[in-house]
């Protein structure tokens, strides 16, 4: 299994694009996840201050996350994220694909399972007996 994700940052969102250059500048040095984590649990805080007082308190280098930041060094990554996202049909987030099928916006749980048994059944391997639906 491979999870990819790719960022997809709305243009009517005024923080969505700096906050996507600060988490791919935290993944610079090992910490995109824990970055990530953090903008989505602080929502309403996500200025430049707040991403170098995140970068501290993840102890990363913060002259280097700074310099990455400051500099937008992963802005043509996001923009070809943005691209191949444009090119699939994407039109919001959150989208998902497993196995090239797609999934638009925010699901319930049993949503992703049916298609991940479904893609595992065509695939024809088996389903994990507790992602199995009782009779």
């Amino acid at each position: 299994m491979q999870i990819v994700w790719k960022n997809y940052p709305l243009p009517f969102h005024p923080n969505a694009m700096p906050s996507a250059l600060a988490a791919m500048a935290a993944g610079e040095q090992g910490k995109y996840w824990e970055f990530h984590d953090k903008l989505f649990g602080n929502q309403q805080k996500q200025t430049r201050d707040d991403f170098i007082r995140y970068a501290k308190e993840l102890k990363l280098d913060v002259a280097r996350f700074t310099q990455s930041l400051d500099g937008a060094k992963y802005k043509p990554q996001i923009a070809a994220d943005q691209g191949e996202a444009d090119k699939l049909g994407v039109t919001g987030t959150p989208a998902f694909f497993v196995n090239g099928r797609f999934l638009n916006g925010a699901k319930p749980f049993d949503a992703f399972a049916q298609l991940i048994n479904a893609e595992l059944t065509r695939l024809g391997r088996p389903v994990p007996p507790a992602a199995q639906k009782p009779a």
